[in-house]
């Protein structure tokens, strides 16, 4: 996923995304696995809300993405809170290179960008290698219910001065599979500026989520629903699903 021109309109479109409840949510995470965390890689990191929420509040934080863009923004905004903070630019599918990290996050659907399940599979096993023995990963991806349900053969659109979209969501062949074809409207001096995006994602299974982990050396996997701290606490229409699993020892 190369965010491209959208890269310049994320921080605005995303104005309402709950950055300060996915922070939260990786903290009482750490808590709940009773660890210690100090270096933590926000693997999709986008524009860097999440990373540097992380980052003000002491941790030693490594972004990764794709979008040389998105980076660039984030880069950006850090250096001027004078957070510092270490920005990869990698495609997760072959995330090399780094190792001996408490925690690895991915959240705001980043692991539904990963269609194939061979190209999960090798993710999920890049961010083992990156996890010190007893390090957490802590994700989420859209439930069935939401791709199923919320999503698919949808319309969205959003108006103001500065930009404005229309996204057409249209269902794959798979279950759970959508794609999303975005029409941007960007303020470019006194006119506005065309642009579009699609893009391709897939959710699956949480027993094939588990599945997946495991084969990936990682136990103790947990559950969790639309932000809730309590385990398991999901039903047929949670939407998005959190998952805790923490890396095997020996």
């Amino acid at each position: 996923m190369a965010y491209q021109q959208m890269a310049s309109l994320y921080d605005h479109l995303m104005i309402n995304a709950p950055y300060d409840a996915w922070v939260s949510f990786t903290e009482e995470m750490i808590q709940q696995a009773g660890k210690e965390a100090v270096r933590i890689a926000d693997l999709g990191c986008g524009t860097g809300e999440i990373a540097a929420r992380l980052a003000s509040r002491g941790y030693q934080v490594t972004g990764v993405d794709y979008s040389t863009d998105m980076l660039a923004y984030a880069a950006h905004k850090a250096t001027e809170k004078n957070l510092p903070i270490q920005w990869l630019h990698q495609d997760l599918t072959k995330l090399s290179g780094i190792s001996g990290y408490d925690v690895a996050i991915s959240y705001c659907d980043v692991i539904n960008y990963i269609t194939e399940p061979v190209d999960l599979q090798k993710t999920f096993n890049n961010i083992a290698n990156c996890l010190k023995e007893g390090g957490l990963f802590i994700f989420d991806v859209h439930s069935l219910y939401q791709v199923e349900q919320n999503y698919a053969n949808e319309t969205f659109a959003e108006v103001t001065d500065e930009a404005s979209y229309i996204w057409f969501c249209s269902p794959g062949d798979d279950p759970g599979e959508m794609f999303h074809d975005l029409t941007f409207f960007a303020l470019d001096g006194e006119t506005y500026k065309r642009f579009d995006e699609y893009h391709h994602q897939k959710t699956y299974s949480i027993p094939f989520y588990k599945k997946m982990l495991k084969e990936s050396g990682f136990e103790n996997i947990k559950l969790f629903a639309d932000f809730s701290i309590k385990i398991n606490d999901i039903d047929e229409k949670s939407e998005r699903i959190f998952f805790l699993a923490e890396k095997r020892s020996g």
